[in-house]
């Protein structure tokens, strides 16, 4: 158990540090993070309704920030390139979000152009059933993105990373929240950047 507590700390440590510098990133990671909890607690009794907060909201706030925020240029605080922090990011980088998003995007095209998503399921009916088929969609989606990456580092650093990197990203929400409360009022300051003083 304290490998896997000291293990989880570095990957939230690397992670803070090396990919949430500025200050709307973690405003929307907040955002973020407040969506998932209560989609975590509507996933009780709705599941369905629970991915499309979590897809809709949670996930297009938290992606926005690192697509459209953070900064690509030298990391002076960890005197590192982006493309260094890239190629050494433990989870989903750049690349792979493109690819996880892109499905994101296609699956409601294609359960349109087809509502039994050519033989896979037995379609809801009405406009209510699609959005509530598209939901399960979209949850397997989010399953299979979190499973799947974690064979991949259970083969590429070993088995432990990749368990401890499923429990990171499953109890992010909570974590942001309380890494990021604070970043609307330094945005409120006109503070876009975070100096991250306590990394250096």
């Amino acid at each position: 158990m304290r490998q896997i507590w000291k293990t989880l700390a570095l990957q939230r440590w690397d992670d803070h540090r090396y990919y949430h510098h500025s200050r709307i990133n973690q405003s929307l990671h907040l955002l973020s993070a407040c969506s998932f909890v209560f989609a975590y607690a509507l996933m009780f009794t709705d599941p369905a309704s629970a991915a499309l907060v979590g897809w809709l909201v949670g996930m297009v706030s938290r992606q926005s920030g690192h697509f459209f925020f953070e900064p690509r240029g030298y990391d002076h605080v960890n005197r590192a390139t982006h493309a260094h922090k890239e190629e050494i990011k433990i989870g989903y980088n750049l690349r792979r979000k493109v690819v996880l998003m892109a499905l994101w995007l296609v699956l409601p095209a294609l359960l349109a152009a087809d509502r039994t998503l050519f033989g896979l399921i037995e379609p809801a009916p009405g406009m209510a059933g699609y959005w509530h088929d598209l939901g399960l969609l979209w949850l397997s989606l989010g399953i299979g993105g979190l499973l799947f990456r974690v064979v991949q580092l259970a083969f590429t650093q070993g088995l432990l990373t990749g368990l401890v990197w499923a429990l990171k990203i499953l109890t992010d929400p909570f974590h942001d929240i309380y890494l990021y409360h604070r970043a609307p009022l330094a945005l409120l300051r006109g503070e876009l950047i975070d100096p991250m003083p306590h990394v250096h």
